[in-house]
């Protein structure tokens, strides 16, 4: 069976589509389907056709989810992710009190529906460094070692 997983991501710098296309490379070296697609171009209902689901957003204002998100966020109510292997991911920045707040907010809302958050959220200070590159293929990787 061809296993697949969903990264849905919001970037306004493209720090967090750069870390969901680092996911993404460690989801394809571990030999599973990783389709990205940006948070405009996708509809809820999608996640129920993907194995793994991950979700990216930076984190705006005061530990918020960003507005494009909001949405999309507020539809997966209507979703059960019973037997959904997922996880949360972001570009943050520590200098707000809040640091990677969308993370957190994504990671409730996985684990409310019912999805099986494989671990906590990965949290990546503005652009990703080299060794945070790495830490970001290895995230995929090692969801691909959790999830299947």
């Amino acid at each position: 069976m061809n296993r697949a997983c969903l990264i849905v991501y919001a970037s306004m710098t493209g720090n967090t589509e750069e870390v969901a296309n680092l996911i993404g490379e460690g989801i394809q070296m571990a030999g599973v389907t990783a389709v990205i697609k940006n948070i405009l171009e996708v509809d809820v209902i999608d996640l129920h056709d993907y194995d793994g689901i991950l979700l990216g957003a930076y984190t705006w204002a005061d530990g918020d989810l960003p507005d494009e998100f909001l949405d999309f966020y507020d539809e997966m109510n209507q979703l059960n992710l019973a037997g959904k292997m997922a996880a949360a991911f972001g570009s943050c920045d520590s200098s707000y009190e809040h640091r990677g707040g969308a993370v957190d907010i994504l990671t409730e809302k996985l684990v409310e529906l019912g999805a099986n958050v494989v671990f906590e959220g990965l949290k990546i200070d503005l652009s990703p460094t080299t060794s945070e590159k790495e830490q970001c293929i290895k995230f995929g990787k090692s969801f691909v070692e959790k999830s299947f």
